[in-house]
């Protein structure tokens, strides 16, 4: 039974789902109708965060050009330039039991390439979700709804240990400023 959750609920993830030790992390999104005359491309990032909510370096930030990381118990699947279709748009491999003792938390989020310079923003977004699936069924899926207007960032949802169990939370916040701002926030320094 796939448990859906509002912004803001958190979920347990091992505890109530036991020998669970292989999740994916499927994201999703449609562009509304766009009429700026140039390409539309959404990114999943994923930040490894350790207990102060800062990532280690580059090691701790997985995305299209950095697929692995986290001693490859987190791998991103590869870019989609376009996001058409249905379904997952870019798909997270987690293996929960390999994940280093020292990352807390594994932050899911999706950003505009170049979103403010081509006039973009997460407005134009409809559709957007994070879902948690297994090889045989769907565990957690949070919709984000349509309450973005400006911001180019959105942290969607977080895997995170409490009490030697992983847990899922939904987050649904924007930012401006893209990826630059995130990487910023998560202690990646970039210009």
């Amino acid at each position: 039974m796939v448990v859906s959750l509002a912004k803001g609920q958190k979920v347990d993830l091992t505890k109530s789902n036991p020998g669970l030790t292989k999740v994916n992390v499927g994201l999703g999104w449609d562009t509304n109708k766009y009429d700026g005359g140039k390409d539309f491309d959404l990114d999943a990032s994923i930040f490894l965060l350790e207990g102060n909510g800062k990532v280690t370096g580059a090691e701790g930030f997985v995305f299209y050009n950095n697929s692995t990381g986290a001693n490859g118990s987190v791998v991103h699947s590869g870019d989609n330039l376009t996001g058409a279709g249905t379904g997952d748009d870019e798909v997270v491999y987690v293996d929960l039991q390999m994940v280093p003792a020292n990352i807390e938390k594994i932050t899911f989020a999706v950003t505009i390439h170049d979103g403010e310079g081509r006039g973009q923003n997460f407005g134009m977004v409809s559709n957007a979700f994070i879902r948690v699936f297994n090889e045989s069924s769907e565990l957690i899926r949070y919709d984000l709804g349509e309450d973005f207007s400006i911001e180019t960032a959105l942290v969607v949802g977080e895997l995170y240990r409490h009490n030697g169990e992983w847990k899922f939370a939904a987050i649904g916040s924007g930012y401006q400023g893209g990826l630059a701002a995130l990487c910023n926030d998560f202690g990646l320094q970039v210009g």
